[in-house]
């Protein structure tokens, strides 16, 4: 009991620490954990919204209009073929100021949509000079219904930074509303996974380029629903302690991306941005950003339009803060567990991988199908952890243990059932117990007329060759071989290693054994060698079994009525002409897996109340067929219509030559009536 302490003495450290690891997110784990889940945005096919285009500055617009910045009428002039967008949201900044005609075109231009957004970014070193003008006209984009909620709801530590890149006052007041376009990367392997939702500059919180578009999308305010959880127009937005919410990135591909050039010379009509939202930005290289991610590079304004086609199409990613603790806990329990329930470690290994294999299917299909994402690498690191020091734990204890099991019982047990024994030390019961046990007993047929034909030594040799078959079958399927009696075998299920469905497994023997016997009569007449028949006798009973003997010499073995009345059924089989009998108390166990007849209830020496016997045939459909008139000629008999089972009886003896329908008929033509058989001989 104390060795047994050492399997939760060892998981506990592995708990507290799995737990740690994952609270306070330490390297390398947190980026094992992050690039381990990535594989999630790969299995999904969800498409971004058709309301959302990207105007992107690329390559053709450059190598039209020369290289960045342009002239400002030109930009103009495309935002003008634009002007039908529902919201049109500006990812560049215009933070200098040029020729006045240019900068009140572009500003005129933008006044023309009907919702436009001015971008900027937060920086911690900047040499531009905010004027007092242009930091009035940014407060008026300010989120102060959220930020008036921090009282009541608490406050994630929203980025902030002390510095601003901006536009100059006349683009800003053109545009409707500012927005920040300052992004971060995950600080353990600098990929953009996430999106904020605002940051604080100079002590006012100010939404993100995305999340203003979406308020005037829907001309709505977001606000605070809970402590980690927004909401705006009726969807629900989930944020970390930074003010993040993690994206739902697409493929590259799938981005509904258009370029300036071909909105600037009308190849894509204004019509097309009807009511839609619309991110201007940058792709070319040297003047564009580009975003690192798990789906591999993406232009940096792609960052916004995942986000709004997240919130549009319903793909925004939830994340339930208790279920991956809960998940660890139980991973970490499962070796645990498992060590006192499967005593084989491969059998231990294939649950720990097979419930880790549909738990992560499970979680990955939550993802795909419901946006629901839990970190899978730490329940992962929890399990394999704990089978680490279990199996550890288990392994060290077997082998103390084998090395006492192998001193004290070596003498008496076989090396098969020793080394079972070995690693299932607790099934051993030092004494008798009472247990629920099949026994098989067979015997050969004629065993007396088959060894004086014989001289001793090709006697021993063909009992050899003989019983290793039937020693295989009992193996096989979990039985114990108690004992060889001169031609006759002594099995058992169910102990000293527990058999779940004992009775089948004794059945299944029974008909192997046979089989294997007609495989070996086949050689044996090649040979010239007369074939063996036998007799199978099978019951199931409550019985004594454990070590039994003197002080110096011992036994394994099982006693009592239900075994004796194995060894009276083994006899019956002559009587009936048939290989296998089994009685009542076994058929309650069986299933459609095999097929038997009743034969008839017998009354066995020692024995004062009748047991019905059955015949176990080998399943086929010849056999089907023959017990389904078997059943017909019986059952008539027992009814009284003799005449009817007479008949049915006597065409199976000529079709087949069925001992058992031979028996009755010969019992029908001496007039007896179906009913208990009362047998004087063992």
């Amino acid at each position: 009991m104390k060795e047994k302490l050492l399997y939760p003495l060892a998981t506990l450290p592995i708990l507290l620490l799995v737990l740690a690891l994952h609270h306070y997110k330490l390297q390398p784990f947190e980026t094992f954990s992050l690039r381990f889940n990535d594989i999630n945005f790969d299995l999904q096919h969800k498409e971004p919204s058709k309301s959302v285009v990207f105007v992107a500055v690329d390559e053709p617009s450059v190598n039209r209009y020369g290289r960045w910045p342009w002239n400002r009428e030109i930009i103009a002039q495309g935002i003008e073929e634009m002007r039908e967008a529902d919201v049109l949201l500006m990812d560049m900044i215009f933070s200098e100021p040029t020729l006045e005609e240019q900068d009140a075109r572009l500003a005129e231009s933008l006044s023309n949509v009907k919702n436009s957004v001015c971008g900027f970014f937060l920086r911690h070193k900047a040499t531009q000079d905010i004027s007092d003008d242009e930091m009035h006209i940014l407060q008026d984009s300010s989120l102060d219904l959220l930020q008036s909620q921090v009282g009541e709801f608490g406050n994630p530590s929203f980025v902030s930074a002390p510095y601003a890149e901006m536009n100059i006052a006349q683009i800003l007041e053109g545009c409707t509303l500012s927005g920040s376009f300052t992004t971060l990367q995950d600080e353990s392997d600098h990929l953009f996974r996430s999106y904020p939702i605002a940051v604080y500059f100079k002590d006012i919180l100010y939404p993100s380029l995305g999340i203003q578009g979406l308020r005037l999308k829907f001309n709505e305010d977001i606000q605070r629903i809970s402590q980690n959880e927004l909401s705006i127009s009726g969807h629900t937005i989930g944020v970390d302690e930074r003010g993040f919410v993690r994206l739902n990135f697409y493929r590259p591909q799938q981005y509904n991306i258009v370029s300036f050039l071909d909105v600037a010379t009308q190849k894509v009509e204004p019509s097309y941005f009807k009511d839609k939202i619309v991110i201007l930005g940058i792709t070319e290289v040297g003047a564009g950003d580009v975003a690192t991610t798990p789906m591999g590079a993406l232009y940096g304004p792609l960052l916004h339009y995942t986000f709004i086609s997240n919130l549009l199409e319903g793909h925004i990613i939830k994340e339930p803060k208790t279920v991956v603790p809960i998940l660890i806990a139980l991973l970490v329990l499962i070796p645990l567990v498992f060590v006192f329930v499967f005593k084989k470690v491969f059998y231990r290994v294939l649950s720990y991988l097979l419930i880790y294999a549909l738990l992560y299917a499970y979680i990955r299909y939550l993802f795909i199908d419901q946006m629901i994402y839990i970190d899978l690498f730490y329940p992962l690191l929890s399990i394999v952890l704990s089978a680490i020091a279990v199996e550890s734990i288990a392994f060290y204890l077997q082998e103390k243990g084998g090395r006492f099991l192998r001193n004290a019982f070596s003498s008496y047990l076989s090396a098969d059932l020793l080394d079972k024994l070995i690693k299932h030390p607790e099934a051993l019961s030092l004494g008798g117990e009472k247990k629920e046990l099949t026994i098989l007993f067979s015997d050969i047929r004629g065993f007396t007329t088959i060894s004086e034909s014989m001289d001793p030594v090709s006697l021993i040799k063909l009992l050899n060759r003989y019983f290793t078959p039937m020693t295989d079958a009992v193996l096989k399927h979990g039985g114990y071989l108690d004992k060889y009696i001169g031609d006759a075998v002594m099995a058992f299920f169910n102990a000293p290693v527990d058999v779940p469905e004992h009775a089948k497994a004794a059945c299944r023997t029974a008909l192997e054994m046979i089989d294997q016997l007609n495989k070996l009569n086949k050689i044996l007449e090649q040979e010239g060698i007369k074939p063996i028949h036998i007799g199978i006798g099978i019951n199931s009973d409550e019985v004594v079994v454990g070590n039994m003997g003197s002080n110096t010499r011992f036994n394994y073995t099982v006693i009592g009525d239900g075994v004796n009345l194995a060894s009276r059924v083994e006899g019956l089989t002559k009587n009936y002409g048939v290989e296998i009998l089994i009685t009542e108390f076994m058929i309650q166990k069986l299933d459609d897996e095999f097929i038997y007849r009743k034969i008839e209830p017998v009354k066995v020496k020692g024995k004062d109340e009748a047991v019905v016997l059955y015949q176990l045939l080998a399943t086929n459909e010849a056999n089907r067929s023959l017990v389904k008139r078997y059943n017909e000629a019986l059952g008539a008999y027992i009814d009284g219509d003799v005449q009817k089972a007479k008949e049915i009886f006597a065409s199976l003896v000529q079709e087949v030559d069925d001992h058992p329908s031979k028996y009755f008929l010969d019992q029908i033509n001496e007039g007896h009536s179906w009913g208990v058989h009362k047998m004087t001989t063992k």
